[in-house]
């Protein structure tokens, strides 16, 4: 099955980055965030989020985990999910992106899948799984 829709950061958080730290030309930061879904994707994920960024010239690498919480085509549940990429100013590569298998609730227990995420240049965020249930 396939799900998609919209969805927008309410909150993102700078979090101090644990010592010790090692020096590089790209800092590392640490983030919380929490996302409101709508579309066939309808709840809220709260992220663990990690980047190595360069602000002045939009390049680095995230990764995040989420724990999200909704409906996916009307089945509610909770679920994790993992995904990263990489920019080099403009656009993303090296995509990543898999639902934690054995993490689903309720009617989204045993999911199992993985999807994406993309930025459209008006700024809209989109989300899609490609999940199945293994019912």
């Amino acid at each position: 099955m396939r799900a998609s829709g919209t969805f927008k950061v309410a909150d993102f958080t700078p979090a101090p980055v644990p010592s010790p730290a090692i020096e590089t030309a790209v800092p590392v930061g640490l983030a919380t965030m929490n996302k409101q879904y709508e579309g066939e994707v309808v709840g809220r994920s709260a992220t663990l989020f990690t980047a190595a960024f360069d602000q002045s010239t939009s390049t680095g690498t995230y990764v995040a985990m989420e724990s999200f919480e909704g409906e996916l085509h009307g089945q509610s549940g909770a679920f994790n999910f993992a995904h990263s990429a990489t920019t080099l100013g403009e656009g993303r590569q090296g995509d990543f992106f898999i639902i934690v298998p054995g993490s689903g609730t309720g009617e989204l227990a045993g999911i199992t899948g993985a999807g994406g995420i993309a930025v459209d240049p008006d700024g809209t965020h989109r989300i899609w799984f490609a999940y199945d249930l293994g019912q």
